[in-house]
Formats: structure tokens, sequence, C-alpha cells
């Protein structure tokens, strides 16, 4: 995201929050209701009650990067509200950010390797 870190998991809540909150409220909601590890590098994806707008919370290894994207000319595409996180697929998160239907986009299948070179 920020200085090359590029993380590998994302997790989305799927419960609208405060955008009011930064990093500390933010980070709040990721240790004592996900329990995942804030820590660990992987991205955590929030919503706000409209869909207009996204909050993305890292950890870089030298400290907490928090990016806001508000979207102009369309809304982000959320799953129904409910408690609990999703996980999304590093494919599912570009689109999510872009504004794209990231439930119809999937990551390519892995070709399994040949026994023969024809």
């Amino acid at each position: 995201m920020i200085n090359g870190h590029a993380p590998k998991r994302f997790y989305l809540y799927a419960k609208p929050v405060d955008f009011r909150k930064g990093h500390q409220g933010l980070s709040v909601i990721v240790q004592e209701i996900t329990k995942i590890d804030l820590f660990s590098g992987a991205a955590f994806i929030f919503r706000p009650k409209n869909a207009h707008a996204v909050k993305i919370l890292t950890w870089d290894s030298s400290g907490l990067v928090l990016v806001h994207k508000k979207i102009e000319d369309r809304s982000f595409r959320w799953p129904p509200i409910n408690d609990g996180v999703m996980s999304l697929s590093p494919v599912q998160f570009s689109a999510l950010v872009e504004g794209i239907d990231w439930r119809k986009v999937h990551t390519a299948r892995r070709t399994r390797k040949p026994k023969i070179i024809a």
C-alpha cells in the first residue's frame, strides 16, 4: 500500500462503522471484535453507513497505515450488513476499492504442472 508494503490477506468488517474513527478506534475493532492480529500485515477494510467511502487499516512493519478513499461517480459494492468479518482475495480487494462488483471477480485457477512436455 505504502512504501512497498503489499498485504496478502484482506478482511472486510461487514458492519458499518463511525467514520470519525481514526487508526486508534479502528484498531480497537480489529483487536476486540474481530480477534485477528492487527500486526500480522493483513489489511482491514471498513465501511460507513453510506456506500461512497472505504477505510483500510494495515500495519507495514514500521507503523499503522490508514487509507481513506471516497468514490465520486459511483458507490462501492458492499455485502449485506451483518456482524462479522469476511475474507477477501487480493483480486476481490482490488475490485472493491475500484468500485467494481468484487463478488463477480475471481482469482484465476492455477494450472497443474504437466507430467510431460509435448
